[in-house]
């Protein structure tokens, strides 16, 4: 089973060099072998040499790249934080924070084979999780290493007014409403779209962990009109608003 997407290592602005993308490349094979491993064996029955032997490179070299053969899993995990900024980045400053992020979110975690994929391999790595700190250890640092680089994301989407405290909140919480709803979502056996699935736990958990915050509120909110954010003045859907 395939990534959804390639990880790509956040070393700064413009192309990567023709290094990075091998690095990279070598950094997803191994990623890729140690989910497959992880999942035919469990990470007890699994070894770094095992991992490297699958994932056709010298131990040597996987010890180049992690640690441990649980970081071996990292770039599989971060590759789903990294396409949703980039889809978030796609937005328009001026565009409601709240309908960019929910709409964002439902795009990153629906619609294509291999975000289906992908999301079983996340399913199958957090599940093997619950047994094992390291893992759960390399879950949690992706999970901040994204809210960091979500920062940026936001902060120009909001505007150059925007708060630097209200900027991190909202990056924690859209952050914390996408690895909460994948966390529940890969303790039950619900499917990967539809009811229950990660995209609408997901803008559940966003609704609710930001509703009231004046970042997310149009600019007659935030001057005191008393009206509701954009989102909670349409119906409530499966789907971003405005889908």
């Amino acid at each position: 089973m395939r990534s959804p997407r390639p990880y790509s290592p956040q070393s700064g602005p413009g192309t990567q060099s023709l290094t990075e993308r091998r690095k990279a490349a070598t950094q997803l094979d191994i990623a890729r072998a140690a989910c497959d491993l992880f999942a035919e064996h469990g990470p007890d029955g699994t070894t770094a040499e095992d991992i490297a032997q699958r994932a056709g490179v010298a131990l040597r070299t996987f010890y180049r790249y992690f640690r441990n053969k649980q970081e071996a899993v990292a770039p599989l995990l971060a590759g789903g934080g990294d396409a949703w900024r980039a889809l978030l980045a796609e937005e328009d400053p001026g565009t409601p924070l709240a309908e960019a992020l929910a709409r964002a979110i439902t795009r990153s975690l629906s619609d294509s084979q291999a975000v289906e994929e992908g999301l079983e391999v996340t399913r199958g790595l957090l599940r093997a999780a619950t047994a094992d700190e390291a893992l759960r250890a390399v879950w949690y640092r992706v999970n901040q290493d994204s809210e960091e680089r979500l920062v940026p994301v936001i902060a120009r989407l909001a505007g150059p007014g925007a708060e630097q405290l209200a900027v991190r909140l909202l990056a924690a919480a859209a952050t914390d409403a996408i690895r909460i709803s994948l966390e529940l979502w890969s303790d039950t056996d619900a499917p990967v779209a539809g009811p229950g699935s990660p995209a609408e736990m997901a803008v559940r958990c966003l609704h609710d962990l930001t509703g009231a915050m004046p970042l997310l509120r149009r600019p007659a909110d935030r001057a005191g009109s008393g009206a509701e954010p954009s989102w909670r003045s349409r119906p409530e859907r499966g789907g971003p608003p405005g889908a």
